[in-house]
Parts: C-alpha cells; structure tokens; sequence
C-alpha cells in the first residue's frame, strides 16, 4: 500500500460538516480529489482551513495532464515532499507535524517510518544496481540520496 493511501484529513468531520457533504477521511481518495479540483464548496469553509486546502490544492494537484488528478501527479508530488522533509533532517513525528500545519493532513509516524525505510532499502537495491552496471556517477548520486534519508 503506497504511503498516500495512508495520508489522512485532519478533522475530517468538521470538514465535511463545513462543505455540507461527505468526503472520505483519505487525502487522496477521488472524491476527495475531485472536491479539491472542482473547488466546489470551499467558500464554505473557513479562512484558515480555505487556506490550507487551497495550498494543498496547488502544491499537489497543479499539473498539465490530460487526467488531472488522476495522473498519479498529486501523490508523486506529495512523495517527494516528504522525501524533502526527510532530507531536511525531520523524523516520522516532525514529518506528520509538518505535514499537518502545512495542510491540515496527516499520517501515523509508524506508516511514515516505514514508507522511509522503505525509500532507503529501494534506493541500497537501486545502488548495487548502479554498482554492477558500472555507473559510477548514478552509484554515487544514489548513494548520497540513500545517506540523506537514512540520517
């Protein structure tokens, strides 16, 4: 199960109780896409959380695809934002904190370590690969990506 299946909507009742429907409590679930997307309904919302869900809006689903949003742009952006966070030094707790002023979303640290962990035993297969290859410059790029993460 990828990790944006496990991001969430933080007070996903008081949400859908604001826009007067039902949304599902996953993030990056099509409905909650398309609710997004259309942007219908989110003058009913209050400032902040207009805020958020706007920012959200234009940090992940702003693309040129043809399928927006379900050109699979929105989760590969939200991956890499939290491959930033890491990079920058946060743990599991501090990431979903982040994540969560951010853009009123979150996730369980567990969910998140295991989604970094699994990131550094991609890239470690990723770098014998290079290693075999002979591609001494990707070895070394992935090598530095891999020690990024593993902080």
């Amino acid at each position: 199960m990828a990790i944006t299946d496990k991001i969430y909507i933080k007070n996903h009742r008081q949400l859908s109780s604001q826009l007067e429907t039902n949304i599902p409590k996953g993030a990056f679930k099509g409905a909650t896409l398309d609710m997004l997307f259309q942007g219908e309904g989110l003058e009913k919302l209050d400032d902040a959380t207009r805020d958020r869900v706007l920012d959200f809006t234009q940090d992940f689903l702003d693309c040129d695809c043809d399928n927006n949003p379900y050109c699979g742009c929105p989760e590969r952006k939200f991956i890499q934002y939290l491959l930033e966070l890491r990079a920058q030094g946060l743990g599991p707790d501090a990431i979903v904190d982040v994540m969560t002023d951010d853009y009123m979303v979150y996730a369980y640290p567990g969910d998140v370590l295991s989604f970094l962990d699994n990131a550094v035993r991609t890239l470690e297969a990723a770098e014998g690969l290079a290693r075999v290859d002979g591609a001494d410059e990707g070895h070394d790029e992935i090598r530095q990506a891999k020690q990024e993460l593993a902080r």
